[in-house]
């Protein structure tokens, strides 16, 4: 049996298996196709995906996500958020200051706490990437690469502006009038799969509220629309003070609720802050 906890940060929801303690084991082989199974929504458990908790050599844990068509993925905001609310509340640490290593890198979360309860948490996401090689997107003509990599796809006549950025995953962001009037099930998967994108790239539809409120919907490599991004409310609130639409600090308006986001500018790191929540345990035999 593979014993498994729901949790979702703003509905942005995954399952979280504990392989530390070697009461869990999936071979490495089937982890893809568990992923698949447990994530789907009328055959198995129902996810965004399924997150492994692993023990590290250079940090206090290490997450491994895989999405919900078996791919493995570099970075989830909010599945660290709810990584960090599973270890501390069930006693893997006391410390609230953790650092978690993951596919791009180590990212620290601080756990900030109300009345002995987790509150909110807040992750250090790292510094934004806005090289196009290393995002990475093929941009044709150079002056199109600076300050930030931009593309033009046209879908159906209509022309969408898509500024590039990496937050340890890619990011095409585009600016459009109502997020609410979006075909983000046909559009999404196209700009998401373009022959720009040499290994596909996560899609954010974007409406300026006002200088420090962003509403946004998000559509995800591997998954389709969801509920929240974190890694994608960063690269939005980075893009979009990067343009001088916003200030530093910003309010990103999701499907599943609100994040915030501060960009340091002494320091270049973006923090991440928002709620993680437990759902439910369960268990489920192992294909």
């Amino acid at each position: 049996m593979i014993f498994f906890t729901k949790m979702h940060g703003l509905g942005n929801d995954y399952l979280f298996i504990n392989c530390i303690d070697k009461v869990n084991y999936i071979a490495k082989e089937n982890i893809p196709q568990m992923a698949r199974f447990m994530s789907n929504r009328h055959f198995g458990i129902g996810a965004d995906g399924i997150i492994l908790i692993n023990k590290s050599q250079i940090a206090d844990f290490k997450m491994n996500i895989y999405n919900s068509d078996g791919s493995e993925a570099q970075m989830c905001g909010n599945g660290i958020r709810c990584f960090a609310k599973y270890v501390y509340d069930n006693k893997f640490t006391t410390k609230q200051k953790i650092t978690i290593e993951t596919l791009c890198g180590i990212k620290t979360a601080y756990i900030n706490e109300t009345n002995n309860e987790t509150s909110e948490i807040t992750i250090e996401m790292g510094e934004p990437i806005f090289e196009a090689e290393k995002i990475p997107v093929i941009i044709e003509n150079e002056e199109d690469k600076q300050p930030i990599a931009k593309i033009n796809i046209e879908i159906e006549g209509v022309n969408f502006e898509l500024y590039n950025i990496s937050m340890g995953n890619p990011h095409a962001v585009t600016l459009v009038d109502n997020v609410e009037k979006i075909n983000i099930e046909k559009i999404g998967k196209i700009i998401e799969n373009d022959i720009h994108y040499p290994e596909k790239t996560n899609v954010e539809f974007i409406q300026i509220l006002d200088k420090s409120t962003i509403k946004m919907r998000v559509w995800e490599r591997g998954t389709g629309e969801t509920m929240a991004c974190g890694t994608g409310s960063c690269a939005v609130a980075v893009i979009c003070n990067k343009l001088g639409l916003t200030r530093k600090n910003s309010k990103i308006q999701l499907k599943g609720g609100e994040l915030k986001i501060s960009w340091d500018e002494k320091t270049n790191k973006v923090f991440m802050t928002g709620i993680a929540t437990k759902v439910f345990e369960g268990a489920v035999e192992e294909l």
